[in-house]
């Protein structure tokens, strides 16, 4: 019998604790410059996007002008702003929002996520997690649950978990990583690109917060060889089963129309050497007798 995966919180919703937002900007036209300068866009160089005048540009950035629901959402696709932040300025304009929000336990989300529960069982005896849009855990497998709870503070398992601040937090598993200047330098490069694509002010949150973790002091940081940048990321660790070394990857959905789905993504590990191997195969044993 396959073990199913074990969540450890429900509320995809969930701010990240300790730190609050700041607000974002109220009018469709703060929205649309501040996307557009975090595109490095001109007005000029919108406007032969969006195949429209300058002048329109420069009307709605001003509210001199109030787009039509159909331009808003021609402004958006060519800015390629994600479908939360994309609700926020159809409200901004005086519009409904279009895509839905739903807890990933919502019934109508049922067929995602017996995909996402497929998934996570598929991947044993190596770990892996779903998670939302802050890097929160959603749910994982046993393997990794059990990687976890045996290496990481309890105070940090409690919801909302995430997994950046699993990494790098001095009661996490940062003092274990055996090339933690190597994998802090990925993380921070993944949540720069993300809020650059996102400018989510809980994900800047994050950063701020991140960055006030002490640094690894080594004169010669171990870089470990395996690294394809955006795609897979060597990751060693010192458990308390002998030195493991693992490859992680990350899966998103494709083109998703809900908010939920198209911020879900899902980190998986493999064994990057036989010993490791062997150790997830024991662990997985453990988990199947208990």
């Amino acid at each position: 019998m396959k073990p199913t995966p074990t969540p450890l919180h429900r509320s995809p919703r969930h701010a990240l604790p300790h730190r609050e937002a700041p607000t974002g900007p109220a009018s469709f036209g703060d929205h649309l410059r501040t996307w557009r300068q975090q595109r490095h866009l001109s007005q000029l160089e919108l406007a032969n996007e969006a195949d429209i005048s300058t002048r329109h540009v420069s009307f709605m950035e001003t509210g001199r002008t109030n787009p039509s629901r159909e331009m808003v959402l021609r402004l958006c696709e060519r800015l390629s702003i994600p479908l939360r932040e994309r609700n926020a300025l159809l409200v901004a304009a005086g519009y409904a929002p279009m895509y839905r929000e739903r807890a990933l336990d919502d019934p109508a989300l049922a067929a995602a996520r017996q995909a996402v529960e497929l998934v996570l069982r598929g991947h044993e005896p190596c770990p892996a997690i779903a998670l939302d849009r802050c890097w929160n855990v959603i749910a994982t497998n046993r393997a990794a649950q059990a990687l976890l709870a045996a290496h990481v503070s309890a105070e940090l398992l409690t919801p909302p978990v995430n997994v950046f601040r699993l990494s790098l937090h001095p009661q996490g598993l940062a003092p274990r990583i055996t090339n933690l200047a190597q994998w802090r330098h990925h993380l921070f490069e993944r949540l720069r690109q993300q809020i650059q694509a996102t400018a989510d002010p809980a994900l800047i949150a994050l950063q701020t917060e991140l960055m006030e973790y002490p640094a690894p002091e080594e004169p010669c940081p171990l870089v470990l060889a395996g690294e394809m940048l955006g795609v897979v990321m060597p990751f060693c660790f010192e458990s308390v089963h002998g030195m493991l070394s693992l490859i992680s990857t990350t899966t998103i959905f494709g083109t998703p129309v809900d908010v939920t789905l198209q911020e879900l993504a899902v980190e998986s590990f493999f064994p990057a050497d036989e010993y490791t191997a062997n150790v997830l195969r024991a662990i997985a044993r453990d988990n199947c007798a208990t």
